[in-house]
């Protein structure tokens, strides 16, 4: 069954909806430019969520560019780091096991570029010039199935929505898929009823 991960929670109440609608992972944004769409939660906040929330869930932290140190820091009370800057791969290589990877498809992204990434998954997102993702824009699904055929944990993000999801599973076979403004009712606010029927219809 593919796995589904609501991104962008900024409140508890939106996190334990979740979690009720069957989400499997939550994503906290630590990125400055998720200001922007009002998914920006500090880690002191996110941490606080993180210990009320379910067992099983897993607790993921979306970053771009930190320190090895604040990464360290951010395992303290993540289960995994969600990585979308430019990190060279010798700073995570010994927690890569609690890494996923998150790539921007472009029109020429070769795939076989991932090995020199270590990582438990890796996320395959949209490219959208200057955002890091976030975007609410569909990547290349006929690329990401390409990806997905030669990388066994692959997780489809950007443009997902309850009425898109099926299709976008179907033809791109990830191994779970990421949203975030496809369920929400404004920016940064989750919307129950998105939630529960985008995570039916992932799950179906």
């Amino acid at each position: 069954m593919v796995k589904v991960k609501i991104c962008g929670i900024t409140s508890r109440d939106d996190a334990l909806i979740a979690c009720d609608a069957g989400a499997d992972a939550l994503g906290f944004n630590f990125v400055a430019e998720a200001r922007k769409r009002n998914r920006y939660i500090t880690p002191d906040d996110a941490e606080t969520i993180i210990r009320q929330l379910p067992p099983f869930v897993t607790s993921v932290a979306v970053v771009a560019n930190e320190t090895p140190e604040r990464l360290q820091e951010y395992l303290e009370f993540v289960d995994c780091l969600q990585l979308h800057g430019d990190e060279p791969p010798e700073i995570y290589a010994s927690f890569s096991h609690r890494v996923i990877k998150a790539v921007r498809i472009t029109e020429d992204f070769q795939p076989e570029t991932l090995q020199r990434h270590p990582a438990s998954a890796y996320l395959v997102d949209s490219y959208v010039p200057h955002a890091l993702g976030g975007s609410g824009v569909s990547c290349d699904w006929q690329k990401a199935r390409e990806i997905a055929s030669m990388y066994r944990y692959v997780i489809l993000a950007g443009g997902l929505t309850p009425e898109n999801v099926q299709q976008a599973i179907h033809i791109v076979q990830p191994y779970g898929v990421d949203t975030a403004s496809g369920v929400e009712s404004a920016p940064g606010k989750k919307d129950p009823e998105k939630m529960r029927r985008f995570i039916r219809a992932a799950k179906a």
